[in-house]
């Protein structure tokens, strides 16, 4: 089993949270295969990942794991160092372990007690926003089981992978009815809005183009 980070937004992180969030999908990007070291269509990656084959996964494979990126404040105290600095003053500080007092900007949730690393220990306010991409893993507070991995077209989403992906149940356009509804002209809500999401995160034309995507199916991790 592997651990790997993944970067999630703070919408995403909130819904995380919430446990309404058990997929997310990620456009393919360009790559060699890494048993021949040629280029690998993306069709071609689709074909055998969806076979169970998953050595050209960068998310891994069910039974690994995924640890959760999102942006974050240490206490101010820290603002002039870095992430790892800031750990390792937390071992030169006697800690057994790298610490720090961390706030997560998706929901102002805070990481233990809020006192920096000063003698005696003060308590001290929020530092700068620091980007997710920069979070350290013993700072990351969300784990994520991957419970299923495959490649197919962004368009081929359901209304139920829409709500695993966090949107929230609206019903049928047509006819109003609960999804899945049945009627001759079914019209998702729940994919109008996923659409209007990847819109507002990729740009315009990102839905129209229809690319090839990962779907990470995941279960968050629940700690004691």
């Amino acid at each position: 089993m592997r651990d790997r980070p993944i970067l999630f937004s703070a919408p995403m992180i909130r819904a995380i949270l919430a446990d309404t969030k058990t997929q997310t999908r990620r456009v393919v990007k360009s790559m060699m295969d890494r048993d021949i070291g040629c280029p690998l269509a993306p069709c071609e990656l689709a074909g055998e990942i969806n076979r169970g084959e998953y050595r050209n996964s960068p998310y891994g494979y069910p039974g690994d794991r995924l640890w959760v990126r999102e942006a974050f404040r240490f206490a101010a105290s820290l603002d002039r160092l870095s992430p790892s600095d800031v750990g390792e003053k937390a071992l030169d500080a006697g800690y057994s372990t790298p610490w720090a007092p961390t706030q997560f900007e998706a929901d102002g949730a805070r990481a233990g007690a809020w006192i920096g690393f000063d003698t005696p220990p003060t308590i001290t306010a929020p530092g700068k926003l620091r980007p997710g991409i920069h979070m350290p893993r013993w700072a990351s507070r969300i784990t994520l089981d991957i419970t299923g991995v495959r490649v197919e077209r962004l368009q081929q989403i359901t209304p139920a992978d829409a709500h695993a992906e966090g949107i929230p149940v609206r019903g049928c356009l047509s006819c109003g009815e609960p999804e899945p509804c049945g009627c001759s002209f079914p019209h998702s809500a729940s994919i109008d809005d996923f659409r209007n999401l990847w819109r507002d995160i990729n740009g315009a034309g990102s839905w129209e183009d229809n690319p090839w995507v990962w779907v990470v199916e995941f279960g968050r991790v629940k700690r004691c």
